[in-house]
């Protein structure tokens, strides 16, 4: 069950889900809930993939990504910080514009029922051999995690998991940090030391957009090679229970989301398999345990999670 090639399809399907998550960490510590994580990845999935297919550059894919999400942020952020609209139903909006979207551009550029072509050599993210995995390979326990479970990983999972201590070095350990936590508890008092609530929330809207954008690239350039129609297959709303679960702490946010990760990986090796004193069990029951997980994790198995003071709340500057 906890064999390395099942903790290395873990780290796998990981990668995004911790991105994600630390998206909605930024949003939601600044006071903005952000219901729209799904809609960006998937937004992000698909631009990454038309455009590495179009370029056959991964790179370019990735910047497209990245810059389809954060459009799509700024939409929700337009919506729910300049006009204080309401933060749930704009999140759920960007969530049903990306699913409509995606599929409909996919069918008009691509005619292959909503989905990209096949990525061409260069258009994805190769795995890369950490030095001396090779060598190491042959070594008992140790050179195996090194050289399958650490090694042979494509570039952004790399940068999935550097993004939790550098979000925690950036929320804990910088003024911008101090004042992004600072905005989401009392935004009144940030306003009254002279620093825009609204410039803020903005900043940290723009940064869930950014890593949106890779962890839907990865989906589609990375883990996959093209674009298919709402291929983000509800991970947005598993990184939002995640970061319920962890309690808005990027440390607790990648552990969560390498528990989601493992029930994703025993799904991909138990399917079809035959368990003693159980026989074999559908295939959808696998499908579903990282769904279960979550339901039976938020209905208070986790102790309390206190969100932010002002999360969701909208900011109306007062006047004098």
């Amino acid at each position: 069950m906890f064999d390395i090639l099942t903790l290395d399809s873990m780290v796998r399907v990981s990668a995004p889900l911790i991105l994600a998550c630390l998206a909605g960490l930024y949003s939601e510590r600044s006071g903005v809930v952000d219901i729209g994580l799904e809609g960006k990845m998937l937004g992000a999935a698909f631009g990454a993939g038309a455009i590495a297919y179009l370029t056959a550059n991964a790179w370019l894919g990735l910047l497209a990504g990245i810059a389809v999400a954060v459009v799509l942020a700024l939409i929700h952020g337009f919506a729910s910080i300049t006009n204080r609209g309401n933060q749930i139903v704009s999140g759920v909006a960007i969530n049903f514009l990306a699913l409509g979207l995606t599929a409909l551009l996919g069918q008009t550029w691509f005619r292959q029922g909503g989905r990209t072509p096949p990525l061409p050599e260069g258009g994805r993210f190769g795995s890369i051999e950490l030095p001396f995995a090779t060598e190491f390979a042959n070594v008992p326990i140790v050179g195996q995690i090194y050289s399958e479970l650490i090694s042979g990983h494509n570039i952004l999972v790399y940068i999935a998991f550097a993004m939790v201590p550098l979000t925690w070095w950036i929320l804990f350990r910088t003024r911008f940090g101090l004042r992004l936590r600072a905005v989401g508890e009392n935004p009144a008092a940030v306003d009254t030391a002279g620093i825009s609530v609204t410039w803020l929330r903005y900043r940290a809207v723009i940064a869930c957009g950014i890593l949106c954008g890779v962890a839907g690239s990865y989906l589609s350039i990375a883990q996959s090679s093209g674009f298919i129609r709402d291929m983000a297959a509800g991970r947005g709303y598993i990184a939002l229970a995640a970061l319920i679960f962890a309690k808005w702490k990027p440390g607790n946010a990648m552990w969560a989301c390498l528990l989601f990760g493992l029930l994703d990986a025993w799904a991909f090796r138990l399917q079809g398999q035959e368990i003693p004193g159980i026989g074999q069990v559908p295939v959808q029951f696998f499908q579903a345990l990282p769904y279960i997980l979550t339901v039976i994790l938020l209905a208070g198995f986790i102790g309390k999670a206190i969100p932010p003071k002002a999360s969701g709340e909208p900011y109306l500057k007062e006047r004098t």
